[in-house]
């Protein structure tokens, strides 16, 4: 029988894992590592989306989830903290919020399915981090009622995410909060 993580989290206290984005630096990846063969002729710099390596260098991405579970984590974060079209957009990207979920989510349960056992179930948890984007903050100073994105936009940027990544089952997802409306997006 497999433990649910509720029921988990009111045994005991578990351990989610670290700062994907910090492991990412320590292995010094250059814009090739970014691009990869799938964007190896994309026409935007791709250096410091960290989202795109799930695609470009899994071998990378999985080997962060296998350190923070060896080092005992019990819940491990899928890397797609900014795999929205919306954020990806910076990038050129908007295309391939799909396969970064859906690789990302992939990645992760490979990794802790390795890990796991009876006594120690772990658990996926799809994240999602904030948009680069305020449907409640103005963007311009001297417009405080102006703003660069609707509350529809955000949800449907998120919704590919959370129910249009089929075929990888996540646990739980987990969504950093950081501004209402975005937030209220996410959980809508």
């Amino acid at each position: 029988m497999t433990t649910s993580l509720a029921d988990a989290l009111e045994q005991r206290v578990l351990v989610l894992d670290g700062a994907t984005g910090t492991m990412q630096q320590s292995y010094n990846l250059g814009e090739a590592d970014f691009r990869g063969e799938p964007f190896k002729g994309h026409n935007a710099n791709l250096k410091g989306n960290g989202d795109v390596l799930s695609l470009t260098r899994p071998d990378v991405v999985e080997a962060i989830h296998r350190a923070y579970l060896e080092a005992g984590a019990d819940i491990v974060e899928t890397n797609t903290f900014s795999a929205t079209r919306i954020a990806q957009a910076d990038y050129d990207l908007g295309h391939a919020v799909r396969d970064i979920n859906y690789q990302a989510a992939a990645i992760a349960r490979r990794a802790t399915d390795a890990y796991a056992t009876p006594a120690r179930p772990r658990w996926v948890a799809g994240v999602l981090g904030p948009t680069n984007r305020s449907a409640s903050i103005s963007p311009d100073v001297n417009d405080p009622g102006a703003r660069n994105i609707r509350f529809t936009e955000l949800v449907d940027a998120y919704r590919i995410p959370v129910l249009e990544v089929p075929g990888v089952e996540a646990d739980d997802v987990i969504a950093t909060l950081v501004d209402r409306a975005p937030d209220d997006a996410e959980i809508a």
